[in-house]
């Protein structure tokens, strides 16, 4: 899995949006033809943070470089092609963004 931090700020031009928009499509597209893209989301800003069967905040409120802002579940035999997918193309990198690639845990049902 890949868990994207930070990125484009919401500030940014139209057109800087747009630009970076055709980006993201592009190596979405890029990883579906290569077989290695499986589903991914955007997050919208804000939410609640739980932190026990009574203490539901609004939130969670961290400074944007850090704010998950979405994620790719991805195909890769290991961590290192997958660090390898996310050093390649990732387009948040000019702004700031940072990846972290984690393994997910398949369970049979």
């Amino acid at each position: 899995m890949l868990i994207f931090h930070g990125g484009i700020k919401s500030n940014a031009s139209p057109e800087e949006l747009q630009a970076n928009m055709g980006k993201w499509m592009a190596w979405v597209e890029k990883l579906h033809q290569e077989g290695k893209y499986v589903s991914g989301e955007a997050l919208l800003p804000g939410g609640k943070l739980i932190k026990s069967k009574t203490a539901v905040t609004d939130g969670p409120y961290t400074e944007g470089k850090e704010l998950v802002a979405g994620f790719f579940v991805i195909n890769a035999a290991t961590i290192e092609e997958a660090t390898a997918i996310a050093t390649g193309s990732y387009p948040d990198f000019d702004f700031g963004g940072t990846v972290q690639v984690r393994p997910v845990m398949k369970i049979d049902m």
